[in-house]
């Protein structure tokens, strides 16, 4: 695995500590990695009425793009239980921004995969424009 995904990962498990989820107990920390280079995190924060609850990864997105980002490399999620890949939501937003990044995931307790996005999402929703 690249290094700057390795870091990537850590970022993203450091910043699982600080969810918040007081109903599922599943803390998910995310790390997003812009093509200039920069990391920035996001966390899963979830609420009594849960459709309001927001994932990690998508955390993650938007706090890049309130720094003005718009261009990412990979994303990597982490929690303690292995297996938690991107929801299908967060699958859509990625997507949103190319169907080439990398999603950094664990497969199981010890190893992560890496998979594009295009992979998790195939057929994603595209609404008039080229595919990236």
């Amino acid at each position: 695995m690249k290094t700057k995904y390795k870091e990537l990962l850590e970022e993203a498990r450091k910043a699982r500590k600080k969810a918040y989820s007081p109903y599922s107990k599943l803390k998910v920390g995310a790390a997003v990695l812009t093509d200039k280079g920069n990391i920035y995190t996001g966390v899963n924060a979830e609420n009594a009425s849960f459709g309001l609850t927001n994932c990690a990864e998508r955390t993650a997105i938007y706090n890049a793009l309130s720094c003005g980002e718009k261009k990412f490399k990979a994303v990597a999620v982490f929690s303690d239980k292995p297996g938690i890949a991107p929801c299908g939501a967060c699958r859509q937003v990625i997507y949103e921004f190319g169907s080439d990044i990398d999603v950094i995931f664990r497969k199981n307790s010890k190893n992560y995969t890496v998979k594009k996005i295009s992979e998790l999402l195939p057929d994603a929703f595209r609404f008039g424009r080229k595919k990236r």
